[in-house]
């Protein structure tokens, strides 16, 4: 009997870390126990975007979206929603058909509302471990478009009428990329997929590979048939498991089916995929390290010119780029280059992923229009700041990028936008951050993440991170003194010209954007030794006030008995002996005590 509900269940690794197989399990269980396995299907799928709210379950018909389910939840999900048809209430996120054609998301909630699905069309929705769910939402019908009835020229045309750039962070031209590796001439080309994600809160390239690695797939094949390679590679980092299980299972079923291999579909044209691990290393994001660490030596980039389209992997032209990129491809081919170029921005087209990540309400996955703005994202689909506080700034780029403060919020998300507001696209990650958080510190954080990723090919990356990184550290302990400030601006100018690759060049952009957007938290920490947010712990004088009833209860728990008073008396911090370590703040029950 076919299924009359399916129950899609998120498999993405969020869900996974909230149980989300134990509660398959005892859907599973509970169920049966009401007869109605032969009525319900109980589907996988990837992400659905909706991080904060896992674990997600889906029951169709009618698209209800239950999230926070827990396995106790699941007798009564089953007993009212199942049997009686009546959805339980208290655990909806949305009711509402929320795909059309997997591109365009409709439906009144926020989180939803302002999305446009088009390289995560499919997370969330089919199983990633199936080929057969691919194929259902018009899998791999682009490859065979291109393999009965396009040229490479054409296909490249295609590519360049939709106005797609390279979605890793750069944002070159695809097209162009595609054209020029295409005219070269040689014995031997590859095309590579860079899925070597390591920005700090960045998962979009992972998420899209756990949720359809098929579209990946399809994507680079139609890539390699472009530029006339026969070979592709997709170099991902051995961190993350799941992606990778999934991408092997689909290598292996799309060359089961024809899809891989020798004289795909019938054709002339043969390519094959293999995956190649990389250890991590954050510098093998950029492309021609990238290279040198499957080549098997040591990931450090190199000058360019050449590109990798005229020499890259082992010296033959090589197309390289990342996850987002490959999975637009296929839809491009299917609806049109045209089509594509609608969706954004003059000089922007179509979406762009986000991993929207920080003190925001709605944490998660989402993908928008180019165009659309910081407040929207921000406030519309991430839902403002929790618990009242005020926004601060938002990171975009990763730790490459810059940090916006408030006037910026209406900032459109493009390329050309962002660089004029003094950040970047990057991969995307976007970082929100409230008014509990101190501007130098969070600077001084991703600095120490970019020195200590630093390949050490080039002085100005590596000696100059280091000795900005010393005077943030400095800074932040109470010793800072006048002239870091400009010191700073001296070392990271001097970085951004002078640094041998991207990576390196973009290293100082969160300390220059905070000491532009910020200086005068950079002002307090050196001349009047002051933390506003009181994350610095050495800037930080912590008093008790007058609510103060005298329990005791900070003087036990202070490990240097700086904490003096009677019982039911205003007790009183020795300043000379705190070490400032916050145990009586957080602590005290009655907010008597106060950071200054």
């Amino acid at each position: 009997m076919r299924a009359k509900s399916i129950l899609t269940l998120c498999d993405g690794p969020t869900c996974i870390h909230k149980n989300s197989r134990v509660i398959r399990e005892a859907l599973e269980a509970e169920i049966c126990k009401h007869g109605l396995s032969e009525e319900v299907g109980i589907h996988l799928s990837g992400c659905l975007g909706m991080c904060s709210k896992g674990p997600i379950l889906i029951i169709n018909p009618g698209y209800t979206i239950y999230g926070g389910i827990t396995v106790e939840d699941i007798p009564e999900i089953v007993q009212e929603h199942l049997v009686h048809r009546q959805p339980v209430a208290r655990l909806v996120v949305q009711e509402d058909h929320l795909y059309n054609r997997f591109f365009r998301i409709f439906g009144d909630v926020d989180f939803f509302g302002r999305q446009m699905r088009i390289a995560l069309r499919n997370c969330g929705i089919i199983d990633p471990e199936s080929i057969d769910d691919y194929l259902s939402v018009r899998g791999y019908e682009a490859l065979a478009k291109v393999l009965t009835g396009m040229s490479p020229r054409e296909v490249i045309a295609e590519v360049k009428k939709a106005g797609l750039r390279g979605r890793g962070g750069a944002g070159f031209p695809t097209g162009l990329k595609w054209d020029i590796t295409a005219r070269e001439t040689s014995d031997e080309k590859y095309v590579i997929c860079n899925a070597d994600e390591g920005d700090p809160g960045a998962f979009m390239d992972r998420s899209a590979i756990e949720g359809d690695p098929h579209t990946v797939l399809e994507g680079i094949t139609i890539g390699g048939y472009a530029i006339g390679a026969v070979k592709g590679i997709v170099y991902i980092r051995a961190e993350y498991p799941l992606a990778i299980k999934r991408l092997e299972k689909a290598i292996a079923a799309a060359r089961e089916n024809g899809l891989l291999g020798n004289n795909i579909l019938g054709s002339n044209f043969s390519f094959d995929i293999e995956i190649r691990l990389g250890a991590g290393a954050f510098v093998c994001g950029e492309e021609t390290a990238l290279i040198h660490s499957i080549e098997g030596r040591r990931g450090m980039p190199t000058p360019r010119p050449p590109y990798p389209s005229v020499k890259g992997l082992f010296g033959k032209p090589t197309l390289i780029n990342n996850v987002e990129t490959w999975a637009n491809i296929p839809v491009i081919i299917l609806d049109g280059g045209e089509w594509f170029s609608t969706v954004g921005t003059e000089t922007s087209k179509g979406t762009k992923v986000f991993a929207l990540a920080g003190k925001v309400h709605n944490t998660g996955l989402i993908e928008v229009p180019m165009g659309t703005t910081l407040r929207e994202i921000i406030y519309d689909i991430g839902g403002g700041i929790p618990d009242g506080k005020k926004f601060k700034a938002v990171q975009t780029g990763g730790p490459s990028g810059g940090c916006l403060p408030e006037d910026y919020l209406d900032t459109q998300i493009d390329y050309e936008s962002l660089a004029a507001a003094g950040s970047i696209m990057g991969s995307g990650g976007m970082i929100v951050i409230d008014e509990d958080s101190c501007m130098v510190n969070l600077a001084k954080f991703f600095l120490e993440f970019t020195q200590d990723e630093s390949c050490g090919k080039c002085t100005p990356c590596r000696g100059g991170t280091k000795r900005m990184l010393e005077i943030l550290t400095r800074i932040t302990e109470g010793n800072g003194k006048e002239g870091d400030i400009e010191k700073l601006e001296r070392l990271g100018n001097m970085i951004r010209k002078a640094s041998l690759c991207g990576l390196g060049q973009s290293a100082p952009n969160p300390v220059l954007s905070t000491l532009k957007n910020f200086r005068h938290e950079y002002e307090e920490h050196i001349y009047q030794k002051k933390c506003r947010a009181g994350i610095c712990s050495n800037l930080v004088t912590y008093e008790i006030t007058e609510k103060c009833i005298g329990c005791g209860a900070c003087r036990r728990v202070c490990p240097v008995n700086a904490i003096a008073g009677k019982r039911q008396e205003q007790h009183v911090i020795n300043q000379e002996t705190c070490i400032k370590c916050g145990q009586c703040f957080t602590t005290c029950k009655f907010d008597a005590i106060v950071k200054a």
